[in-house]
């Protein structure tokens, strides 16, 4: 098949594209390296994937050193005619979307960055789909749609119409534009709500990252709502593994329009994370406590029963074997980052 991934030099998308390229299918990677966060740990994705910062070019095809069924193309989503241009040359099959605007705190700073990104450049994608005949869009939510009102552990059928930040509310905006898409035109779309997801290669701007730094550049941590917060810290392994799972036995009879949650079902205290994090590179944190943060929430928790029934997920790596991996390539990434 021919699958476009969006967000491919993200954190999701860029373990996506490996498992797709392993399984034998074309892929075009979709990114347009925003300076979020550092575009360094964008480029080394890109470039495990055997595409070079030297070779990326605005709107231009790279083609990977490492597999010729992979290329990339650097473009934004809100592009609408770069994207019905790419659309139209390619033909795709299949869409994932895990291009978006991320991150709880940076909604409340920038929120038309967010507006941009995940409503207008996902309604591209809707409409990139819609017009080349793309049957499958299988695309990026996130657990923050539940809020702070939920019942725990979180199941897809409860109430979401209560977001606590504005990211939260794209990314319901997000889910109800896609079934819209499902009803008019016949699009099946699957929402997948991502738990806390970490590893190797994981985004800098989140808990584990920052706190595996500060650990060990002796720097303080600031530690949210004083430590009592609960996360289903969720390995990258296992998401990527339950994304293809959804992948190679989406039902194809008749278009659907599902969202599943896809998490560990573990949360894991905050305290214990980050005790965990102590162990793995044997050095104390330097901990500042402090009061919960705008829009955060108290607790995350997956209810994955779904999940299981029609695709057989159940995630295997505890939070101790996950962070060791994670602290074994963080070690790595920053010794050969500063020897470059």
């Amino acid at each position: 098949m021919n699958i476009l991934v969006t967000g491919a030099a993200g954190f999701i998308g860029s373990n996506l594209v490996k498992a797709l390229l392993t399984r034998g299918h074309r892929v075009v990677g979709l990114d347009n390296i925003n300076s979020y966060y550092d575009t360094r740990l964008k480029y080394a994705r890109l470039a495990y994937a055997g595409i070079e910062q030297g070779d990326i070019r605005d709107g231009r095809m790279t083609t990977s050193s490492l597999s010729p069924d992979y290329r990339f193309i650097k473009l934004d989503l809100t592009d609408r005619i770069g994207m019905e241009r790419l659309f139209a040359d390619e033909a795709f099959d299949v869409v994932i979307n895990m291009a978006a605007q991320a991150g709880v705190r940076y909604s409340i700073e920038n929120p038309q960055a967010y507006i941009d990104s995940n409503v207008v450049g996902f309604l591209n994608v809707l409409e990139c789909c819609r017009h080349h005949t793309v049957k499958t869009l299988l695309y990026a939510s996130s657990s923050s749609v539940y809020g702070t009102d939920c019942d725990v552990p979180f199941r897809e059928d409860a109430p979401t119409d209560s977001p606590v930040s504005l990211y939260a509310a794209t990314k319901k905006t997000d889910e109800l534009m896609a079934h819209v898409y499902h009803k008019l035109y016949g699009l099946t779309t699957i929402g997948l709500r991502f738990f806390t997801v970490y590893g190797p290669a994981g985004r800098p701007d989140m808990a584990p990252f920052l706190f595996l730094k500060s650990i060990l550049e002796g720097k303080t941590i600031r530690v949210f709502n004083h430590g009592h917060l609960d996360r289903d810290f969720t390995y990258i392994d296992d998401i990527t593994e339950g994304v293809m799972q959804i992948f190679d036995r989406m039902p194809t009879a008749e278009p659907l329009c599902r969202v599943y949650n896809i998490g560990r079902s573990e949360p894991v205290q905050l305290m214990k994370f980050i005790h965990v994090l102590e162990d793995t590179c044997g050095k104390k944190a330097v901990m500042e406590m402090t009061d919960m943060q705008p829009g955060d929430v108290l607790r995350t928790y997956a209810d994955t029963t779904r999940l299981y029934e029609d695709f057989g997920y159940r995630p295997s790596v505890s939070v101790e074997e996950g962070i060791r991996r994670f602290y074994e390539w963080y070690v790595d990434y920053t010794n050969s980052h500063h020897n470059g």
